[in-house]
């Protein structure tokens, strides 16, 4: 199952949790103000952890992807 939709019928294209109307960019809101995962998910009851840790993971391998290119771009 996909984490991530991003349909222009739904707060016009914004990503937001797949089945839901949440905007992804609300937990990252979340994080950076020092909040919980717990605060989110209590704020934001049709998101599951599972979507959140998902959400997570794939943020972290798109850091690590671009950390990498950046590297390599470097070295040349």
């Amino acid at each position: 199952m996909n984490t991530i939709n991003s349909d222009p019928d739904i707060l016009g294209g914004t990503p937001v949790f797949n089945g839901t109307r949440v905007p992804i960019k609300n937990l990252f809101d979340y994080l950076e103000t020092g909040e919980t995962i717990e605060a989110f998910l209590d704020d934001f009851p049709s998101v599951g952890r599972e979507q959140v840790l998902s959400v997570l993971a794939f943020s972290q391998q798109i850091l690590n992807a671009s950390t990498q290119l950046m590297h390599e771009n470097s070295v040349g």
